[in-house]
């Protein structure tokens, strides 16, 4: 391949960009659905309605989280509350176990000393 024909090739390469190019402007100027100045203003408009509606969603989302760390710990209290109900009905019932137990022995103390004073005065008897 010569230089010329190099060259050629270069210039017919630049010569179909700029027509590409330019063909491209000619076709986005004739089938554009507004002016240059109302489609600034509805891609501003849309921008903004974007911001307004993640800024909303934002504002809900820290709403939404804030109500439920709230729900969390109102949770985390009843339950606590529930355990510590539950921990004090157990202590009582504990209690209450120890002091029948403690009846019981004393009375299988009672009995025992009353079998073995029977059986003491049986023996002397006979």
């Amino acid at each position: 391949m010569s230089a010329s024909e190099t060259r050629m090739e270069g210039v017919s390469g630049i010569t179909l960009f700029v027509l590409g190019a330019a063909s491209g402007a000619l076709f986005a100027w004739l089938f554009a659905p507004a002016s240059g100045r109302d489609t600034r203003d509805y891609l501003v408009s849309g921008a903004r309605q974007a911001r307004d509606q993640a800024t909303a969603a934002a504002t809900r989302a820290r709403e939404l989280s804030g109500q439920s760390r709230d729900a969390a710990v109102q949770a985390i209290d009843e339950f606590r509350s529930r355990v510590d109900e539950t921990l004090a009905a157990g202590r009582d019932t504990i209690e209450q176990s120890k002091a029948t137990f403690s009846r019981a022995i004393e009375e299988g103390r009672k009995a025992y000393q009353r079998v073995r004073t029977a059986e003491a005065t049986h023996v002397r008897r006979a």
